[in-house]
């Protein structure tokens, strides 16, 4: 029997993935929970075999979950699924070397397939998410311009990361202003959104 966890924010999407999941003979759904943090738990405490995780779920993203089980090394499969088909999030996706990557409208069948090829050790990406690799963009930021929006996607002060890269204020300062402009960005916030939707950080 395969087990399997679904992560999703969307209520009636998730209800109909569990239910149609557990129509099948060979596999059961052990939990459906609506962010992050409930999927953690529900990995630490039950060892799916299979994590369906939305990449934009709530408190802890699917990504950053996704990096956390590998980290762990937990043994469960992941399998990523998005709306949209961002060259970013696919990149970081492949990265961590998750198992599957599928559109949300691709037909239900599919996404039992996947789950079957995963289980056996195949990776699974949708075609029209493969084809958007070729469309990645280049990060315009320096090495170091990315290291400073990284520290700030964390949650670190000006001062912090000027302790923790021995740099001074006013360099700092200079490596968001040059980044905020590279991206187009009103804000340091902004500029991590479109950082990160793009795998850059």
């Amino acid at each position: 029997m395969i087990r399997v966890m679904i992560a999703e924010d969307q209520h009636m999407l998730r209800g109909a993935l569990s239910s149609l999941i557990e129509l099948e003979t060979d596999m059961e759904v052990l939990a459906e929970v609506s962010d992050g943090d409930k999927a953690w738990e529900v990995i630490e405490k039950e060892k799916p075999d299979v994590c369906i995780l939305d990449i934009e779920i709530p408190v802890v993203s699917g990504l950053e979950l996704a990096e956390k089980i590998r980290a762990t090394e937990q043994s469960c499969k992941v399998l990523m699924v998005t709306t949209f088909a961002r060259p970013g999030y696919l990149q970081k996706a492949i990265d961590l070397e998750v198992e599957g990557y599928l559109l949300k409208d691709e037909p239900i069948d599919y996404l039992i397939d996947a789950i079957r090829k995963v289980i056996n050790g195949e990776r699974v990406i949708s075609t029209d998410l493969a084809a958007t690799l070729f469309m990645k963009e280049t990060n315009p930021m320096t090495e170091r311009e990315t290291e400073v929006l990284r520290l700030v996607k964390e949650g670190l002060t000006t001062n912090q990361i000027c302790d923790r890269l021995f740099l001074t204020k006013g360099t700092v300062r200079n490596y968001l202003s040059a980044v905020i402009q590279k991206l187009y960005a009103e804000s340091r916030q902004q500029a991590v959104k479109i950082a990160s939707e793009k795998g850059w950080i």
